[in-house]
């Protein structure tokens, strides 16, 4: 952690560099669980709805967390999550996050629980606090997507009308 920060308000979203991630670490024992974050208000959002769902024991203080600050950290958390038998990733639902999710899973295997299901239709643990589902894409531009990213060329446009 070598002391950046994340700025943000209604206008602007950035970060003073250094970027690096955050490790929260509770006090005592050391903890078996990492919950991982890619920002940090999903977070908070955890956080949020964690106190809803449970108000009278929402046992913040069971696990330690790592947000990330940006996918392309992953590399500096890795050492970092290395102290934990149990990881759970809560990034965000889209390619960047599965990526991310498949880095740390390589890395620690068994470990590892993705836990983006359980907002599934949302891109990340923020839209799902706020109610905010993804945009559907139609299905030809999903198929279109999927085609480019295995490789498969996409099939030739039929002429229409008469052709010699």
């Amino acid at each position: 952690m070598t002391g950046g920060y994340e700025v943000r308000n209604s206008f602007f979203k950035g970060c003073i560099a250094p970027k690096d991630i955050t490790h929260i670490r509770q006090q005592g024992e050391p903890r078996e669980k990492c919950l991982v974050f890619e920002g940090f208000m999903d977070y908070l959002s955890f956080l949020t709805l964690r106190m809803r769902n449970c108000p009278t024991m929402p046992d913040l203080d069971r696990q330690d967390y790592v947000i990330l600050n940006s996918t392309a950290n992953v590399s500096k958390a890795l050492d970092v999550m290395s102290l934990y038998e149990r990881i759970h990733c809560m990034l965000d639902n889209d390619k960047a996050g599965y990526e991310a999710t498949r880095d740390i899973e390589l890395e620690y295997s068994y470990r590892v629980r993705d836990f983006s299901h359980n907002y599934r239709g949302y891109s990340d643990l923020n839209d799902y606090l706020c109610g905010r589902k993804q945009e559907q894409k139609n299905e030809a531009s999903q198929v279109q997507e999927t085609k480019q990213e295995t490789g498969q060329r996409a099939a030739p446009r039929q002429k229409r009308g008469r052709g010699i």
